[in-house]
């Protein structure tokens, strides 16, 4: 074929990272001023591709091999505002068109148009050393569960979350997911939606399928019409501790939320913000000077303030460190509320974290700092 795609994305992209297209064409490449043209319209699933915003993107051949490469990543991802809290099953989806142009005396001569099929994209990242436009489905061997594990997490009786799996759109059409506790008896959710799909997680959840009582472990895994897929994702129910959990909320690598449960000993703390000015003193405007003996020569014009709090989290093992390194680059990330659907946005104050290993620490444990994102006083 004279034109062509050469290399195209996964069908469900992480638009943080590189999202690439590259076209080549066996004729008229010599030619003068030949450019590569891309035209990539971009729409997501609350409204329809008639409603579609179209970028034009124009590139010389390559040094080598004389193609056109495209990363529309920063584009893709410029488009995705909306907040995972808000909207958390929302995609972009997407579609690319090229075709060539070349200079012919004074008018340019074009070349027919090539279109690609709809993509798919959320606002997550891949890491190193994946290959760029690795299938999501070979990201991790818990797919179609969009987390990295690890295999076992904690959680209480009374925790309240939703969890997410990504079915069908150039994957495997996820069916059902199976709940299994630790006698065996197992529930089951049916899925019928595409794209990403919520489901409950946690004990506390509308529609958990499995009885709480006597509960202390259960088990997801993910069916395709009756053939397991992926790894199970496994909860232990821990006791209650003396301290009160802290339930954090966070924006995963794979643009959806997850939970960490942080129930050892937190502090909260407020400070404080302020600018003075010095005010001019006295009766100017009478017809003789005098002053307020409260009169002040310094008063605050901006008064602001923001608050803390400082958690850790139980004893954990090794497998927690890819989680925690996504905790630590998350851009989403909320404080749950006991037994409630309600969240408090927080931003991670930490910047390092030494990671300890099994070998030498065998359980570890991590203190993290997040600032509220909400002040004490509302300025808006």
């Amino acid at each position: 074929m004279s034109y062509s795609f050469i290399q195209t994305p996964a069908s469900m992209s992480l638009a943080q990272s590189p999202v690439i297209f590259s076209v080549s064409s066996s004729q008229f490449v010599g030619a003068n001023n030949f450019q590569y043209i891309g035209e990539l319209s971009i729409w997501n699933t609350s409204t329809t591709s008639a409603s579609a915003e179209t970028w034009t993107l124009a590139k010389y051949p390559s040094a080598e091999g004389f193609t056109g490469i495209f990363d529309v990543s920063r584009i893709l991802n410029s488009t995705q505002t909306w907040l995972a809290q808000s909207d958390p099953t929302k995609l972009s989806e997407y579609i690319f068109e090229s075709y060539y142009r070349y200079q012919s005396g004074s008018t340019y001569v074009t070349g027919s148009h090539i279109s690609s099929s709809v993509y798919y994209a959320v606002d997550g990242y891949q890491i190193f050393p994946e290959p760029i436009g690795e299938e999501l489905n070979q990201l991790s061997p818990y797919y179609p569960f969009l987390y990295d594990g690890p295999t076992t997490q904690s959680v209480f009786v009374d925790n309240i979350g939703t969890g997410y799996i990504f079915s069908d759109y150039g994957y495997q059409n996820i069916s059902e997911l199976r709940f299994t506790n630790q006698s065996g008896t197992t529930g089951s959710i049916v899925i019928s939606g595409s794209g990403i799909v919520e489901f409950p997680l946690s004990p506390a959840e509308a529609g958990f399928p499995l009885s709480t009582s006597g509960l202390t472990s259960y088990s997801i895994q993910a069916y395709d019409s009756g053939s397991a897929v992926g790894l199970p994702l496994n909860f232990t129910i821990e006791c209650q501790q003396k301290y009160p959990n802290i339930r954090i909320k966070f924006k995963n690598r794979f643009g959806v939320l997850q939970y960490i449960n942080m129930d050892m000993v937190n502090r909260k703390s407020i400070s404080s913000t302020r600018r003075t000015y010095q005010p001019q003193l006295g009766s100017w405007q009478g017809t003789t000077l005098s002053y307020n003996e409260y009169d002040s020569q310094t008063l605050n014009y901006i008064v602001d303030s923001s608050q803390n709090i400082i958690c850790n989290t139980n004893w954990l093992e090794e497998s927690w460190n890819d989680i925690l390194k996504q905790l630590l680059v998350s851009n989403e990330i909320y404080w749950c509320q006991e037994n409630t659907t309600e969240v408090k946005p927080l931003t991670i104050v930490t910047q390092n974290i030494q990671f300890k290993t099994g070998v030498n620490d065998h359980l570890i444990q991590y203190t993290f700092e997040f600032q509220f994102g909400q002040g004490y006083k509302l300025i808006i």
